[in-house]
């Protein structure tokens, strides 16, 4: 009876050669086969997407079969845009820019959340009469017209009692922020984390500070093509399996984990522990992601950044299936 065990084990070993390499463990088998190719566009100017970049570093992509090539962009927008003409398969951004193509009516679908962040901050000057947010009223605030911190001004604005038609906005860019600021080209500027310790030292005593988010966090998505994803469904559960990977490994090993950020974004230790609080660095799909882009879809109707006139039904932007595959605890949405 042994020998009739091996025998079929052997024959079958020997069938199976011609079609790949399979390596063989105590508990499970693993082709390891031709890694299939798949191109990810990243902002590379943020550290939020951290378990794309410790997906890569500890190799997990490749052990899932997978042939990752990161693509470095300067902003949301510009992934968005190749991964729509077609020239990468995956992108990571932030879940606005994805609701400004669903206005468009663009054929692209969220796959999963990969992580959480609250990074942005209103900076006043104190010369300028700033100590209350009452006193922003008809001041000049810098920020990066048409992207997200314009809606987190806005509903920080509604918070307060006022509207983003009581401050005039002054259009910059982000390299730009410290010296708008500093040399009082404008009144306040609405920041991210990065620049927000520049700008306080800048202004020294002369400033005031509020987070803006309001205590909504942004999110960090991958989303692709829909084409793309039906066609590659188990690429993409490979993927998602990667980054669930990623994540243990943040749990398991977080001072290795926040070194691999800091190498790969080369910041420094003091500015490693100021961001990383502000982090929720996760595999998820829930319920809040839909709540935030239908907050800020209405938003974007009653400012007029849109020529819809009624909301999209967000829920039809979001690929659910890899997530119920690989990771069904983490799928809250409706």
């Amino acid at each position: 009876m042994k020998k009739n065990v091996v025998a079929i084990v052997v024959v079958a070993v020997i069938a199976l050669a011609g079609f790949g390499t399979w390596y063989f463990t105590s508990s499970s088998i693993t082709y390891l086969g031709t890694p299939e190719s798949i191109t990810i566009g990243n902002p590379s100017s943020n550290a939020v997407p951290a378990l794309i970049y410790i997906a890569d570093d500890q190799g997990f992509f490749a052990r899932n079969d997978l042939n990752v090539t990161i693509k470095n962009y300067i902003t949301s927008f510009d992934v968005i845009n190749d991964l729509k003409d077609d020239k990468i398969d995956i992108s990571v951004t932030t879940e606005y820019t994805v609701l400004t193509e669903v206005f468009k009516k663009e054929n692209i679908s969220i796959i999963s959340i990969i992580g959480k962040y609250q990074e942005a901050f209103l900076v006043g000057r104190k010369n300028r009469g700033i100590e209350n947010v009452s006193d922003l009223k008809g001041k000049k605030i810098g920020l990066t017209r048409g992207v997200q911190g314009e809606f987190y001004l806005g509903r920080f604005l509604n918070l307060h009692g006022m509207s983003i038609q009581d401050v005039n906005l002054v259009d910059i860019k982000p390299s730009q922020y410290v010296d708008a600021i500093a040399n009082g080209s404008v009144d306040a500027i609405l920041t991210n984390i990065f620049y927000l310790d520049p700008v306080e030292e800048r202004l020294g005593n002369n400033q005031v500070t509020w987070p803006a988010q309001s205590s909504q966090p942004g999110y960090w998505v991958i989303s692709s093509r829909n084409d793309w994803i039906t066609s590659h469904p188990e690429s993409i559960n490979r993927l998602l399996k990667s980054l669930d990977q990623a994540e243990e490994y943040i749990i398991e090993h977080p001072d290795s984990a926040k070194a691999i950020v800091k190498k790969r974004m080369n910041y420094t230790d003091a500015y490693m522990a100021t961001i990383w609080p502000n982090y929720q660095l996760s595999l998820t799909l829930d319920q809040s992601l839909l709540i935030a882009m239908n907050d800020e879809g209405r938003w974007m109707i009653d400012n007029n950044l849109t020529s819809e006139k009624t909301l999209p039904y967000f829920r039809d932007y979001i690929y659910t299936k890899g997530m119920e595959k690989v990771k069904p605890e983490a799928v809250n949405i409706r």
